[in-house]
C-alpha cells in the first residue's frame, strides 16, 4: 500500500524519539511505500510565534535569546540523530545552512522592527524545515535513502492568504504527484515538512495551527494513497475527555462528517480542514499512537460498519468561553438585524462559535472565545447599543457541550434523554443549538457544571460500553 504517515511534534521531541520514529518507518516500509510528513518539534511553533510578538514589541533581547534557545536545541538534537560520522557531518552542514537563513531573517525583521503576515509565515515555517532534516538523516543513518522536502519543495501551491492559506488543489496535485512519483521510482523516501506551502509567487505560506495534518491529506489526495495515518501520543478519538470521565473509551470507527464535527469541537488530533482532500477520493484515515503500534487506533472512513453506528458516539466540550445575549424590541421583524450584528463582530475579528435566536426575534445569543469577549462586547456597545439593540448581557466562563453521532438522525427522544440526564445532576442549560443535519446537539452550561454534565451524558448513552 501507499501510506502517508504524519507524525506530531511529541513523536520527535527527543533524539531517542526521532530514532524510534525512523526505525518504525523503516519497519513499515518493508511492506508498504511510506511517505512521512512531520510537524515541528513539540513547542517550537509556539516559540517562533512568541518571537514575532517580541519583535512587534521591540523586545530585541527577548527575541534573540528565544531564537538562540531554539537554535541550540536543534543543534544539540542533530548531534545525536546519526551514528555514521559522514551522515552526522552532512546533517550538521544542512542544519547550518537552514539556521543561518533563520538568523538572517530574524536580523532583517529586528532591523525593521515589524512583522508582516508574509514574514511571520516565513519565520514560523522553520519549525518543520528543521525537524525534517533530523528525521531524514536519521533514516539515512539506518540505511534508508531519504530526502527532506518542505511543502514548497514538494509542490504544494496555495493562495496568498498568509496564516490561513488554502491549497490550489488542481495545480498542487500535478506538482506533488510528479515530484513524489519521481522520488519513489529512484527508491528515495521524501520526508515532508507539514504546515506550509508556497503561493504562486514562491512566498512561504502556512495553513494555520494543526496544518501538518492538512499537508498529509493534501499529499495523500495528490498521490492517491490507500490510507493516511495521523501518528501522535494518543490512542485515537475517545468517547469523551479521559481527564473528565475516567472510563472514556477509544472509538474504533467514525465517518468523515462525524470526525469533522469532533475536530471543530475540540478534538485537537485533527485539523478541521484536513479531511476535505480525502472525502472526494474516499481515502480512509487512522489516528494512531506512535508509541503503541499494537493498537489500530480510530479509523475515519466514508462508510463506517453498521456495528459502529451508535446513536451518540462522543461527548465533546469547549471550555471557558463567553456568552453574549443581545436584546431589543426594535430587533423584532427588522430584516438584516442578525446580519448587522454578525458583520460588526466580523469586522472586529471576533469569531462566533455558536448562535441561538428566540422565535420572538427579540434576542440573539452568541458564544465567543474568552479572549474575544471584551473586544466583542465593546464593539457591540460602541456600534449598536441604543440603535438596534437595547441591552447587552454577558455570562462569563461557560462551556459548550456537544453530542456527536450520525445515529442521532431521525431518532425520537434524543434531546429528551439529554436534558433529563443533565437535569438529574442539577445542571442548568443556558442555551441550545441543533443543526438540521441532526448530527450534533450542542448546549451551553456554566463551566463549573461542565464535568457533571459530561459524566451524566457519558453514563446515559452508555459510552463506556463502546
Amino acid at each position: 500500500m501507499k501510506l502517508v504517515l504524519k507524525f506530531g511534534g511529541t513523536s520527535i521531541s527527543s533524539p531517542s524519539n526521532i530514532r524510534h520514529v525512523a526505525s518504525l518507518i523503516k519497519s513499515i516500509s518493508k511492506e508498504h511505500k511510506i511517505i512521512p510528513v512531520f510537524s515541528a518539534i513539540s513547542g517550537v511553533t509556539d516559540e517562533l510565534i512568541r518571537i514575532t510578538n517580541l519583535i512587534q514589541n521591540r523586545n530585541k533581547e527577548g527575541a534573540n535569546s528565544l531564537a538562540k534557545k531554539i537554535i541550540k536545541m536543534h543543534v544539540d538534537i542533530s548531534t545525536q540523530c546519526a551514528k555514521n560520522p559522514k551522515i552526522r557531518k552532512d546533517l550538521a552542514n544542512k542544519m547550518k545552512t537552514d539556521l543561518d537563513e533563520l538568523e538572517d531573517l530574524l536580523h532583517g525583521m529586528l532591523l525593521l522592527g515589524e512583522v508582516t503576515p508574509k514574514s511571520s509565515d516565513y519565520l514560523i515555517s522553520f519549525g518543520e524545515r528543521l525537524s525534517i532534516n533530523l528525521v531524514a538523516y536519521a533514516l539515512n543513518d539506518m540505511g534508508i535513502k531519504a530526502v527532506p522536502l518542505t511543502g514548497k519543495d514538494v509542490g504544494i501551491v496555495t493562495d496568498s492568504n498568509f496564516g490561513e492559506a488554502k491549497p490550489l488543489m488542481d495545480t498542487t496535485r500535478l506538482h506533488v504527484s510528479h515530484i513524489i512519483e519521481n522520488l519513489l521510482q529512484k527508491k528515495t523516501m521524501p520526508v515532508i515538512g507539514g504546515f506550509a506551502g508556497a503561493d504562486q509567487h514562491g512566498n512561504i505560506t502556512t495553513f494555520g495551527r494543526g496544518g501538518s495534518d492538512y499537508t498529509a491529506t493534501i499529499v495523500a489526495s495528490s498521490i492517491k494513497a490507500e490510507e493516511v495515518w495521523l501518528m501522535s501520543d494518543v490512542e485515537g478519538l475517545m468517547t469523551t475527555d479521559p481527564k473528565i470521565v475516567k472510563n472514556a473509551k477509544l472509538i474504533k470507527e467514525v465517518s468523515y462528517v462525524e470526525a469533522m464535527e469532533m475536530a471543530l469541537f475540540g478534538a485537537k488530533y485533527i485539523h478541521p480542514r484536513a479531511l476535505e482532500p480525502l472525502v472526494a477520493k474516499k481515502i480512509p484515515l487512522r489516528i494512531r499512537n506512535t508509541f503503541n503500534m499494537k493498537n489500530p487506533g480510530t479509523r475515519v472512513t466514508a462508510t463506517p460498519q453498521i456495528d459502529t453506528q451508535k446513536t451518540v458516539k462522543c461527548v465533546s466540550t469547549i471550555r471557558h468561553t463567553g456568552l453574549i445575549d443581545v436584546r431589543g424590541g426594535s430587533m423584532v421583524g427588522a430584516p438584516g438585524t442578525a446580519a448587522t450584528i454578525f458583520s460588526v463582530l466580523a469586522k472586529a475579528g471576533v469569531n462566533i462559535m455558536m448562535i441561538s435566536q428566540s422565535p420572538s426575534e427579540s434576542s440573539i445569543s452568541v458564544i465567543v472565545k474568552k479572549n474575544d469577549l471584551d473586544k466583542a462586547v465593546n464593539t457591540l456597545e460602541m456600534n449598536l447599543l441604543g440603535k438596534i439593540i437595547k441591552k447587552v448581557d454577558v455570562t462569563l466562563d461557560v462551556s459548550i457541550i456537544a453530542l456527536i453521532g450520525s445515529g442521532m438522525r431521525g431518532i425520537v427522544g434524543v434531546a429528551s434523554k439529554v436534558f433529563t440526564a443533565v437535569a438529574k445532576r442539577g445542571v442548568n442549560v443556558i442555551m441550545i443549538a441543533q443543526g438540521s443535519s441532526e448530527l450534533n446537539l450542542a448546549f451551553v452550561v456554566r463551566d463549573s457544571d461542565c464535568n457533571a454534565a459530561v459524566q451524566a451524558l457519558h453514563d446515559e448513552f452508555e459510552l463506556a460500553k463502546t
